[in-house]
């Protein structure tokens, strides 16, 4: 069965950092993709923030943009999250999520909040 165990959340004042990190179980096949999600307070919708499509494509959202970078450790089965130059807004429940074929597998999440 497939986990993903995210870390690193916890609070921080507007401008500081935060690297989260999900670590998935080691299996014999590659995921199509793997990103993170995040559900801001009162939000029923999850929002993309980041997405690894393959080994090489890398999209993020256009509020995280030149703040967050993504990144994948294969030999540690680790997923990164670097987020810098943090805002209010960006706090919420951030969610490590992968796919394999249209089967979806995500974390418990791992809250993250912005304030002063």
């Amino acid at each position: 069965q497939v986990q993903l165990v995210e870390s690193g959340g916890g609070l921080v004042q507007p401008g500081g950092s935060l690297k989260l990190s999900c670590v998935f179980t080691k299996v014999d096949f590659s995921f199509n993709a793997m990103g993170w999600y995040r559900q801001a307070p009162g939000e029923e919708e999850r929002e993309m923030v980041a997405v690894i499509i393959g080994d090489r494509t890398i999209k993020y959202s256009d509020s995280v943009r030149g703040r967050f970078t993504i990144s994948r450790d294969n030999p540690k089965n680790t997923m990164y999250l670097q987020m810098n130059t943090l805002k209010e807004e960006d706090t919420g429940v951030y969610y490590c999520m992968a796919n394999y074929y249209g089967r979806k597998f995500q974390g418990q999440g791992t809250q993250v909040t912005v304030s002063l």
